[in-house]
This record gives C-alpha cells, structure tokens and sequence, in this order.
C-alpha cells in the first residue's frame, strides 16, 4: 500500500512560501503542483494518484534545471479536499498563452515590482515575457523557476 501521508504545512522540503488558507477552495477544479526530488518522484506521483482523482487524466511533470526540481502539475476537483493537501503541494494559477504558472502572492509582487512598487490590480503583464516558467515567492521575494516539459503522464 502506497503511503499518502499529509504532511504538516509547517514543514516545507522545497523553500517557498505557501499560503495555506485557500479561499473558496470549492468554486471550481484547482491546479496544484507538487514539488519533488528526482529521488522521490515516482512515489510523489503516486501519492498523487491515490490522493486524488485527477481531473483531464493528465499530470505534467516539469523540471527546474536551476533547482533541480521536479514540478507535478494537475487539476482535481475541489471535493478532493477531505484529506487535505499532500506535503510540498501549493495551488497555482495559469495564463494559458504564455504558460505561466503562479501564485497570488508572486502575481502581487510582479505587478508590484514592473509598476513602481504600486500593487495596481488592472495592471496589464506582458505573460509572453514569463513563458514557460512558476512565479513564486520566497522570503517575501520573487521568484521565477524557468521551465521545461519532463513528462506528461496519461492516466
């Protein structure tokens, strides 16, 4: 039997910051991403796999060439959420045209960042110039992970 457990938020493998407390978690299908080391990636993906039902049948496994990471990105139903998050899972958001993945947090600091240190909400980002990469935060800095297909898995 394949071990799901949950692990506390507190502890964090890979350095980035997670804002736990997602509001409206059941207004639609989220993206998650699950971070892994090459090490663990197989037992990350099937954690995943028993942890929640994967909506589209599709994970897409993206690797971090400046980390050394391995990035898990799926979709599941937000009646998937009794069991909680699996450890090192943050929820993303995508720009589709750029394939851009980020969070909130990351999406506040570079509309902050390109607009003078003005956190203006109608703030037009050009995504093509973020193509292909995770905007996250990290000690409340920016960060961009740039991005390249590992695998897409069809279950």
């Amino acid at each position: 039997m394949i071990n799901t457990q949950v692990i506390d938020p507190s502890y964090i493998y890979f350095q980035y910051d997670i804002d736990v407390t997602y509001p409206d978690l059941k207004d639609m299908n989220k993206l998650f991403c699950t971070f892994s080391s090459k090490n663990d990636l197989e037992s990350t993906l099937s954690n995943i796999q028993t942890q929640y039902k994967i909506l589209f049948n599709k994970i897409f496994v993206l690797y971090v060439a400046s980390t050394e990471e391995y990035v898990c990105t799926y979709n599941i139903d937000h009646n998937n959420m009794t069991n909680g998050l699996l450890g090192n899972t943050i929820l993303l958001h995508r720009k589709k045209e750029s394939n851009t993945l980020y969070t909130i947090n990351a999406l506040n600091d570079l509309i902050k960042s390109l607009n003078g240190g003005v956190l203006d909400t109608s703030f037009t980002i050009n995504w093509i110039d973020y193509k292909n990469c995770i905007l996250l935060t990290h000690a409340g800095e920016l960060r961009r992970l740039d991005t390249k297909i590992y695998k897409i898995i069809t279950l």
